[in-house]
């Protein structure tokens, strides 16, 4: 085998190799998991989940938004309403993918309400009480 063919295979090697690795970083960041916390609606196309870690955009109005995203069916009693219509807030569980660096949620696979005692009483959600209440 000549120098220029094993260069050629050199680099069609090390091409497969970087691709593998690109793909499965590409995968692993569309991890779904799950985070519960207050999920937030203050106007119009407007969402986030404030967990544990930090807030999640969901979407904003005029700007980003999550493709396909339904609010978690609340109950009467999980759901505080402003000023009487759907704006407002409640506690909810969301199966997402996230981007860490932008705070952007990029696909959001399920959700389902809870009771607001459940995030009172987090003590982890606590930092977002004044934010929400």
């Amino acid at each position: 085998m000549n120098r220029k063919t094993s260069a050629i295979k050199f680099v069609a090697v090390s091409l497969v190799v970087l691709s593998n690795l690109f793909n499965a970083s590409a995968q692993q960041s569309k991890k779904f998991e799950t985070r519960c916390g207050w999920l937030d609606n203050p106007t119009t196309a407007t969402y986030s989940l404030s967990d544990k870690d930090r807030e999640w955009t969901i979407g904003v109005q005029g700007g980003y938004q999550v493709e396909d995203f339904e609010i978690p069916a609340f109950k009467r009693g999980q759901w505080v309403s402003f000023f009487g219509g759907s704006y407002g807030y409640g506690c909810a569980c969301l199966q997402m993918t996230v981007d860490y660096e932008t705070s952007d949620v990029l696909e959001i696979r399920k959700s389902y309400a809870r009771p607001l005692s459940a995030c009172r009483k987090d003590k982890a959600l606590r930092k977002w009480k004044s934010t929400v209440e």
